[in-house]
């Protein structure tokens, strides 16, 4: 699969999840202290996403 999402922990200790499309970042969240928040992070795009409003401001 292309495109997958990362949990990963940076220099701070904070637990950031990212999703990823042939190893470049299309979007990254804030940092959580706690890898449980990372992982509700991404269980929310991935429940709210399929149905969010799409709003062109161009």
């Amino acid at each position: 699969m292309a495109h997958k999402f990362y949990i990963r922990k940076d220099k701070a200790g904070e637990f950031r999840a990212s999703f990823e499309y042939n190893g470049e970042k299309i979007f990254w969240t804030e940092g959580y202290s706690s890898k449980a928040s990372a992982k509700n992070a991404i269980e929310s795009v991935l429940k709210n996403g399929p149905s969010a409003e799409v709003v062109d401001e161009s």
